[in-house]
C-alpha cells in the first residue's frame, strides 16, 4: 500500500485549516517488531482507523524517507538512518497531530529517546509491538521484491539484536501487542490511550537549555589567545598579581609560549563539547567575552601552580 509523504505541502495546509478536536488528540505512536513481521501492514491499518477519528494523522517510515534496507547491513549507515528518522519525527510532532512511526525501532535506548522527545512536547505516547514467529518473518521477507527485502544475514542479525518492549518501563507504555495471526488490532483501546491517556510532563533531564551562540567557539579561541598574548608581553617581572583583561595571579617564574598554548588548547577542549552539542551545560557557561576571560585566567592560575 502506497503511503503519501507526511512532508507534503498539502498535508501541512490541511492540518492548518482543520480544527476538529486537534488540541485533545496529540500523540506519538511507536511501531516496533522484527523485520518483515508485518509492521507496515499494521501501521497502515491503524492509520486508516485513526483517519476516521482525526483529521491530521501522519505516517513516518523508512519507506517514506527512502531509507534502504541495505543500511541495516552497515552500522554507520544505520546510525545515520536513525538520525534521519529521529530528525523527521521531531519536525512532524506537534500538538495537533497523531504521528505513527513505522520502523524497526528495535533498540530500547532509541525508543526511550523518542519517548523523551514526545514528553518535551507534552504528547501522549503508546507502543505497538507487532509479533511474528522467526520462520514467518523469514518467509515473508523471502517473498518480497529485491528492493524491499533484507539480506538473510541482516535479517538474522536484526532478529538476534532485537530488544523487546516491556509494559514495565515507562517509555514502552502503554504497550499493545499484536500477533501476526490476529485478524484485528485493539484499535479502540489504542484510540483511548492516545486521546484520553495521561500526558506526562517533560523530564527535567530533557528540558532544553540555552543554546550557545553560533560564534561561541570563535569567541572562546580569540579571548583565550588575547590573554596569552598579553601574558607574553609582560614577561619583564616574575610572579605577583597582574591586571590583564582579567586579573591573574602569576607564579614566580617565566612563562613559556608552549605551555600557555597547551593550556589554551585544554581550556577550549573542556568547553567545546557544550558548543558542539548546541547547548550550555546546565547554564553553567556564559559566552560573554569578559566571562570567558575570567574563566580562562582562573583555569591558568590553577594549572600554572604545578
Amino acid at each position: 500500500m502506497a503511503v503519501a509523504s507526511p512532508l507534503s505541502p498539502w498535508s501541512s495546509f490541511r492540518s492548518f485549516i482543520c480544527t476538529t478536536n486537534n488540541s485533545d488528540e496529540m500523540s506519538l505512536i511507536t511501531v516496533t517488531g522484527y523485520p518483515a513481521s508485518g509492521k507496515s501492514t499494521r501501521a497502515s491499518q491503524l492509520k486508516a482507523f485513526l483517519d476516521s477519528r482525526h483529521n491530521n494523522v501522519l505516517l513516518l517510515s523508512d519507506h517514506s524517507l527512502n531509507i534502504s534496507r541495505d543500511v541495516y547491513s552497515d552500522s554507520r549507515a544505520e546510525k545515520a538512518a536513525r538520525g534521519t528518522l529521529f530528525s523527521s519525527m521531531q519536525r512532524l510532532m506537534s500538538p495537533n497531530a497523531i504521528l505513527i512511526v513505522d520502523a524497526p525501532n528495535y533498540i530500547k535506548g532509541f525508543r526511550y529517546q523518542m519517548y523523551c522527545a514526545a514528553r518535551e512536547l507534552k504528547l501522549r505516547v503508546c507502543t505497538i509491538h507487532v509479533v511474528a514467529k522467526d520462520e514467518q518473518c523469514r518467509e515473508w521477507n523471502a517473498a518480497r521484491s529485491d528492493g524491499e527485502k533484507y539480506t538473510n544475514e541482516t535479517l538474522e542479525n536484526l532478529m538476534q539484536r532485537y530488544e523487546e518492549p516491556s509494559s514495565m518501563v515507562r517509555w514502552d507504555s502503554p504497550l499493545f501487542t499484536v500477533l501476526w495471526s490476529d485478524e484485528q488490532m485493539p484499535l479502540q483501546a489504542i484510540w483511548e490511550a492516545i486521546s484520553e491517556g495521561t500526558v506526562k510532563p517533560p523530564n527535567s533531564g530533557t528540558v532544553a537549555v540555552s543554546k550557545a551562540p553560533s560564534d561561541a567557539l570563535l569567541t572562546l579561541e580569540k579571548t583565550a589567545l588575547s590573554i596569552i598574548t598579553e601574558l607574553m608581553n609582560i614577561q619583564d617581572g616574575y610572579g605577583g598579581t597582574v591586571k590583564l583583561s582579567a586579573q591573574i595571579q602569576l607564579p614566580p617564574r617565566r612563562l613559556t609560549l608552549p605551555e600557555l598554548q597547551r593550556l589554551k588548547r585544554q581550556f577550549v577542549q573542556v568547553h567545546k563539547k557544550a558548543i558542539t552539542l548546541g547547548t550550555v551545560e546546565k547554564g553553567s557557561v556564559d559566552w560573554d567575552e569578559n566571562k570567558i576571560a575570567h574563566k580562562f585566567v582562573v583555569y591558568l592560575e590553577e594549572h600554572l601552580k604545578h
